[in-house]
């Protein structure tokens, strides 16, 4: 990119901003949506994917034939998925060092499951990514103070701060909320974007703040969070779905997570014996690295039916965990997997006292559910009693070990209240 396209890279801000507004009012059903995202698939397709190495010869076969890449894929040979020519060796350099490569921008992802994953962009993607989503959260351009309580700060972020309306200001988990709590108190947010648990604490620590709007980011928005921070700040929680690769749902003010849809083409794998499907995404936005037809590792929930909102762009009843968090057992036809929204309403079903725990697989048989001490013991009994009928019923082994703590730490690790930790 010229130094004069640099220059000029804010002005994506205001086109991506207005071009998001205008479609909220110009996509008005499903054929709207099908039809806006097969004219700018088609026109990405030729001008993107046919610069970038992997894609350079399968561009020119129907998007359908384009193979389904993931996470382990692209890292293997990160270069050749990015037009920018960034290596992975050159991509974690910048991301540790300045978080440029040239005037490209690298970030990565927290690496929840131990891989990390790395993203490369352009000064003009990042203010285009700004655009999108403060008009999918803020809505009508005005000046808000954007509190983003989160474990990893990118240079994503920044551009917020530069755009004149937006006073963000970052904190970072990493030091501990202990410590952050009263600088978020002093900064006032209007708008706070968190994690769930970070949420949660703030209520129930009671730190000073009032915002007007609140946003559930970076891992799932469990019910028994959301009923805590909703009845703390008198507001409806907004979940953004997003992760390293890119904006992939926001909320809307009913709170029904709406995918994104405007600037990503989303596929649906089912998974086996469940309502759940796993998505299989493209982005005909980004222009530096191609996200085509790449599978997620999220277990998602579809509607049912369409929200209440009128939007067209498709609705998600929950985003229930990850793939790599369901639990493989031994049955007698062989391996069960019992995924991590059946497992979890397992535990909160079996007594309404139960408003936190942590149920993690560590062998292939051994599972360890965590409550804290302050629960009734009846409780307690329920939640392992109501899994041992759920594995009854499944008809897998398991070996369930109950603990008690104090209390559940808030740390800048992801929560997965619902976790594997064995590997095979």
């Amino acid at each position: 990119m010229s130094a004069l396209a640099d220059r000029l890279a804010p002005w994506r801000f205001v086109a991506a901003y207005l071009r998001t507004r205008w479609l909220a009012r110009r996509l008005r059903t499903r054929d709207d949506v099908m039809a806006w995202q097969s004219g700018r698939l088609a026109s990405w397709q030729r001008r993107v994917l046919a610069r970038v190495p992997f894609y350079r010869e399968r561009a020119k076969g129907p998007f359908e034939s384009l193979p389904v890449t993931d996470k382990a894929m692209v890292m293997a040979d990160f270069a050749a998925f990015n037009g920018a020519g960034v290596s992975a060796a050159a991509g974690w350099t910048a991301f540790t060092g300045s978080g440029r490569v040239g005037r490209y921008i690298v970030g990565a992802s927290t690496g929840t499951s131990g891989n990390r994953g790395l993203f490369v962009i352009s000064e003009a993607e990042r203010w285009e990514w700004l655009g999108v989503i403060v008009a999918k959260t803020l809505g009508r351009l005005a000046r808000a103070r954007v509190a983003l309580i989160l474990p990893l700060n990118t240079r994503l972020y920044e551009a917020a701060g530069r755009s004149g309306l937006i006073a963000l200001r970052f904190f970072d988990l990493n030091r501990g909320l202990a410590d952050i709590a009263g600088e978020v108190a002093a900064f006032g947010p209007d708008t706070v974007i968190a994690p769930p648990r970070v949420l949660r604490y703030l209520v129930e620590a009671g730190v000073a703040i009032r915002p007007r709007r609140v946003f559930s980011g970076a891992e799932v928005l469990d019910p028994l969070d959301r009923e805590v921070i909703e009845t703390g700040f008198g507001v409806t929680v907004r979940e953004i779905y997003m992760a390293t690769e890119g904006l992939l749902g926001v909320a809307c003010a009913r709170g029904t997570l709406h995918l994104c849809e405007d600037v990503v083409k989303f596929e649906f794998e089912p998974v086996a014996d469940s309502d759940l499907v796993v998505p299989i995404i493209t982005d005909f936005t980004r222009s530096t690295q191609a996200m085509a037809r790449y599978r997620m590792n999220d277990l998602l929930r579809l509607a049912a039916s369409p929200c209440a909102c009128g939007s067209p762009l498709r609705a998600v009843a929950a985003i229930e965990g990850r793939r790599d968090d369901a639990m493989t057992l031994c049955g007698p036809g062989g391996e069960v997997v019992v995924t991590p929204d059946v497992l979890r309403n397992a535990v909160v079903d079996a007594d309404r006292r139960i408003d936190d725990f942590r149920l993690v697989q560590t062998g292939p048989k051994q599972i360890e559910l965590t409550l804290r001490d302050a629960l009734p013991e009846e409780a307690a009994a329920a939640a392992a009693a109501a899994l041992a009928r759920l594995f009854a019923r499944l008809g897998v082994t398991a070996e369930l070990r109950l603990s008690r703590v104090s209390g559940f730490t808030v740390s800048a690790r992801k929560l997965r209240r619902v976790e594997r930790r064995v590997q095979g």
